[in-house]
């Protein structure tokens, strides 16, 4: 099976390159740099240097492919997130680049199409279990990625195989994210805002990666892949404390003017992965933060 991979080098586009490599794919991946295609070379992808905005390009590289995985993003991070103009090009990405994807597929006869979303659009839920008919509420930072899944169910429209994921929040040693955390979290606070008994959905980089070979099995539609047993926020930070060796950590208390673009960031999300995993068998490797905090800062 030939799969082309949109941010092949990212932190979890490289991950699910090389799990498709390993479950025996051919895989071809965008690279945008020198270093970045001699980086899919080596594990033994093949890289293409193409931009998510030039239609005709997309299909002539798309071409042969049966198999088309948009995990391309851009999202900005430290302070930056605050503001709206580092956003725009995680918006185009998700908007031109995603329908730029799905006209590209089509024509050139690819079978199915993967698209990264993020299980963030949810609206609070409190205690409640979120699957996938629950109510979003998207913000104008995450409703771009709305746009994202409807290019995919477009795919479905046309005869082929769709798949929207809808991500929790990744953690891994080497995302920027992740890196600022467990900053944070070694000055004794914990960085991510919300009470202490709402739910945050999450999942390693690696468990994601894996969602990813499984979606080459799933039924269209859209899916949710987050840990098996999400943790509310003073549990995440407990998880913490307890991989780094801390005794406790502050919370941050809720900012009252927080802007209205980040108010997913402090929602009761209690997401669950139960219809992906009973269609596909995919199951996390680490059923929550618990084990996952400690895997993430063993890594160099």
């Amino acid at each position: 099976m030939k799969i082309f991979v949109t941010g092949a080098t990212g932190v979890l586009g490289r991950r699910a390159v090389a799990q498709l490599l390993a479950a025996g794919a051919e895989v071809t991946g965008v690279a945008r740099t020198r270093a970045r295609a001699e980086a899919l070379q080596t594990v033994g992808a093949t890289p293409v240097e193409v931009s998510l905005f030039d239609r005709d390009a997309l299909s002539a590289a798309i071409a042969g492919h049966r198999v088309v995985c948009n995990l391309a993003t851009a999202v900005p991070t430290g302070e930056q997130a605050a503001g709206q103009d580092p956003w725009e090009n995680n918006h185009r990405i998700r908007r031109e680049g995603a329908r730029n994807l799905v006209d590209a597929a089509l024509h050139a006869g690819a079978e199915r199409y993967v698209q990264e979303s993020i299980a963030l659009l949810y609206a609070d839920g409190g205690n409640a279990f979120l699957d996938e008919s629950s109510a979003v509420e998207p913000t104008a930072i995450t409703e771009p990625a709305l746009t994202a899944e409807s290019e995919a169910a477009r795919f479905t429209q046309h005869g082929g195989v769709g798949i929207a994921l809808r991500f929790g929040t990744f953690y891994g040693f080497d995302s920027a994210h992740t890196i600022e955390t467990i900053e944070a979290a070694r000055q004794g606070v914990f960085a991510i805002p919300g009470r202490a008994d709402a739910y945050w959905p999450s999942v390693t980089t690696d468990d994601a990666a894996s969602a990813v070979v499984a979606a080459l099995r799933a039924p269209h539609g859209l899916y949710n892949i987050a840990e098996d047993h999400p943790l509310t926020r003073i549990e995440h930070a407990q998880a913490l404390a307890a991989a780094l060796g801390i005794d406790t950590l502050e919370m941050p208390l809720i900012d009252a003017d927080l802007p209205a673009d980040l108010s997913m960031m402090v929602r009761s999300q209690r997401v669950t992965s139960q219809l992906f995993e009973a269609l596909t068998g995919w199951q996390t490797r680490f059923p929550s933060a618990r084990q996952g905090w400690p895997f993430v800062l063993s890594r160099p």
